[in-house]
């Protein structure tokens, strides 16, 4: 039956503090342990899932299960194949999947879960590589394993020292620790990481200019000495409020906007050519740029449009602010 909660504010605040407090501690224990002996296991532990040709299988049960079902999720989203069987489904069918050229990762903070026998005779009589993520250095499960991340065996936030706390809290440190070490390993790319995030705001932010970028004809350009009524009419026709200008070798030597034509409304535009009024050195970005520095850019100079340049530059497209709204960024 659940009980009332007395709200008394002191003591709520007191009781978070000390959570947080404890778990701080647990987090430094661990991070000590990875200068010492936990250091040879860690590097084994990413060597051994770098090498094998299948997948990381990661599995537990209770609390440390549901850190598992996460850390297969981030192995997984950051280049190395990986997903969760829970250990009591692996005794009923679920052993089927895993391969001999699987790596078993195994999370359990006493490693004496009886739902994890069956899959660790299932490693050992398929000579399958077994990592256990324990507190138990002693255990069924660490005695088994052919690597061990002992986790230092902390006290737990809970006063009871029974709900699982600080230790799923370094269990799940040590498996992002992990995934992080095997993405640097691999040399995992933002543009890798994009394949694997496609939807939603991250996705878009993972985006490049060169993928969202107007080319060709639609690219609103003209040549140095072009007359002012000629650019304009470019420019109203593209309908991206400038227009580059280009030298005698390609190159962007300037840009018009429309700025800087409602700023010499008192001239004579239709006597002017656009080197008369162009902004000499306009802002520009590159097409292997990340779509978010092409809106720092815009956001920074408050303009609407970025002329896209090669190596040698000249103009290889053009991005607007609407563009990067589309796919949202903006």
């Amino acid at each position: 039956m659940r009980k009332a909660v007395r709200l008394v504010e002191n003591g709520v605040l007191e009781s978070a503090k000390r959570t947080i407090e404890t778990e701080r501690r647990g987090l430094e224990a661990l991070e000590r342990a990875l200068s010492d002996g936990l250091s040879e296991p860690f590097s084994q532990t990413v060597e051994t899932i770098g090498s094998i040709k299948g997948r990381v299988i990661v599995t537990g049960v209770g609390k440390s299960g549901h850190i598992g079902t996460k850390l297969a999720a981030t192995l997984a989203s950051t280049g190395t194949p990986a997903f969760f069987v829970h250990a009591a489904e692996a005794n009923h069918g679920d052993l089927g999947m895993i391969a001999s050229d699987d790596l078993v990762l195994a999370i359990s903070k006493g490693g004496e879960s009886a739902e994890l026998r069956s899959i660790i005779a299932y490693t050992r009589r398929f000579s399958i590589p077994l990592v256990a993520l324990t507190c138990s250095e002693h255990s069924s499960l660490a005695t088994a394993s052919d690597i061990v991340l002992l986790i230092p065996n902390e006290q737990e936030a809970c006063p009871n020292g029974l709900a699982p706390t600080t230790s799923t809290l370094m269990q799940l440190a040590l498996g992002d620790a992990l995934a992080i070490a095997l993405l640097e390993a691999r040399g995992f790319t933002a543009r890798d990481f994009h394949v694997f995030h496609p939807g939603g705001k991250l996705g878009a932010s993972l985006m490049h200019v060169g993928d969202v970028m107007h080319t060709g004809d639609r690219v609103p350009l003209v040549a140095k000495g072009t007359p002012m009524p000629e650019a304009i009419h470019v420019l109203s026709r593209k309908h991206f409020g400038c227009v580059g200008v280009l030298d005698e070798d390609g190159r962007l030597g300037g840009i018009v906007t429309e700025g800087d034509i409602a700023r010499n409304l008192t001239r004579n535009l239709s006597e002017l050519c656009v080197d008369d009024i162009m902004t000499r050195t306009p802002k520009t970005v590159r097409p292997t740029a990340l779509a978010t520095s092409a809106l720092a850019l815009l956001e920074q100079y408050q303009i609407g449009a970025l002329i896209v340049i090669d190596d040698d530059n000249k103009p290889a497209g053009l991005v607007h602010f609407h563009d990067l709204l589309r796919i949202g960024v903006a």
